[in-house]
Parts: C-alpha cells; structure tokens; sequence
C-alpha cells in the first residue's frame, strides 16, 4: 500500500463514519460525537500513518488520539486527573514511542516525562522536601538554565557544517 494513501484515506473513513453516526438513527452513540471525536479521528489517521511509514506521524497522532481520549475519560472516570501533567504525559508517550519505532525523540520523550511527573506531583514533592521545599519554588529557573544551555552553550555534536 502507498504509504502517502493511508493518512488520508483513514481520515476520510473516520470522519466518513463520524458523520453517517451524526446523521443516523443511533442514539447511543451521540453523546460521543462532540469535538473531541474529531481529535481522536485525526490522531488515529497519524497513528495508521506513522507505524505504516516512516514513524513520523506517531507524536501527532498520539498527541491528538491522547488529548481526544482525554477529554472523554476526564468526565466518566473520576480518578483521572485533569491536570497539566496529563497532556504533558501524552506528548511524553508521543516521543517515546517514536523512539521505539524510529530511534528518535528519547532526550524529548524523556524531557516531557520528567515535566509531566513534576506538574502531576508537585504537591507531593513538595510536601517531601519539608522545610527545604520553599527552594522548591525556583524550579522554573533551573528549567529555563537548561534550555538555555541547550540553545546556546551545548556544541554541535551533528555533522560539520559548511561555512560560506
């Protein structure tokens, strides 16, 4: 199969399906075709994309698949939280993914990872650093030390580049 054809051609299914289910007699399934649907629909097109190809499709469409189920599971399940750590766990699973499938994306996957465990368990590394967790509060700064590191200071360690 042409792996151009397959992003396509499940996203056309998909919202082929999600339109017929809008127009038809089944009641059940309304309730389940709000916005997040469409999300979940584009996602799965990247995922089909991505593991049928080259795996470049797999960060979006775990992104958009993830972030649709999300915002479905977040009213049904009540211990699932609805919390900044969550997307960035989504995009962590996105990257590591990738990873598996192409050799790409770890330092990302495990960057978002790490994000993610401190946004989901801010309070309780807080609590655990007692009296020293009000240092706690400067953690943003040590984030934004890194990314400059990242930006400006850390070498090249790619292939030499042609100066003109």
């Amino acid at each position: 199969m042409n792996e151009q054809r397959i992003f396509p051609g499940v996203l056309l299914i998909g919202f082929g399906l999600y339109f017929f289910l809008h127009q038809s007699a089944f009641t059940w399934v309304k309730p389940y075709l709000g916005w997040p649907a469409l999300l979940l629909i584009t996602g799965l097109a990247f995922l089909a994309q991505g593991f049928k190809g080259d795996g470049n499709g797999l960060v979006p469409g775990i992104v958009l698949a993830g972030f649709g189920l999300h915002f479905y599971v977040v009213n049904y399940l009540g211990w699932w939280a609805n919390d900044t750590g969550v997307f960035l766990l989504i995009i962590a699973v996105g990257f590591l993914l990738q990873h598996q499938q192409t050799g790409r994306g770890l330092l990302n996957g495990i960057l978002f990872l790490v994000l993610a465990a401190v946004m989901l368990f801010y309070g309780t590394v807080k609590q655990w650093l007692g009296p020293i967790g009000s240092f706690w509060q400067f953690w943003p700064l040590i984030l934004i030390v890194v990314g400059g590191y990242f930006l400006f200071v850390q070498k090249n360690s790619g292939p030499a580049r042609k100066k003109t």
